[in-house]
């Protein structure tokens, strides 16, 4: 049985945006959200969650693979944060409510705490956004240094 999403970051309500984490292993990690007004981020004027918004799910979704490893560790999932996206593509510009999306992430590499991974947003098994996000996660001795107390 997988963790809950709300086990795996490191977030609070209302900034956890995914609802479950579906697969994940050494390599991947696949999560889903259904597009709801409740999200923080839904604009009522369109009935729909921004397609640029995608990158905080992806960026989530490698928090949820981060967090699901450092709990096979027995550790506590760690901050991590977002260097940047390459080539985000989005092919609509909404997520209209109530779609249902499915959330992929491979890494690509892993060196130092920097990790970058290939991402991409399917409906209905199809392709609807891709990215390749980089993040840092530092070990619990720089968070330390840089003055980062967990709460």
């Amino acid at each position: 049985m997988l963790p809950l999403i709300h086990t795996l970051l490191p977030h609070k309500p209302p900034m956890i945006l995914l609802d479950q984490l579906m697969d994940v292993g050494a390599e991947h990690v696949h999560c889903m959200l259904t597009a709801q007004k409740k999200c923080l981020y839904f604009d009522h004027k369109i009935n729909a969650i921004p397609a640029w918004f995608g990158i905080e799910f992806m960026a989530q979704t490698l928090a949820c693979w981060s967090g699901f490893h450092a709990l096979k560790e027995e550790k506590r999932p760690s901050v991590g944060f977002l260097l940047g996206s390459r080539r985000y593509k989005s092919h609509c510009s909404a997520f209209p409510e109530g779609a249902i999306l499915d959330i992929h992430a491979t890494r690509l590499m892993q060196s130092e705490g920097i990790a970058a991974f290939s991402c991409r947003i399917e409906e209905n098994t199809v392709e609807i956004a891709s990215a390749q996000l980089t993040a840092y996660i530092p070990s619990e001795d720089k968070l330390h240094k840089m003055g980062y107390k967990p709460k």
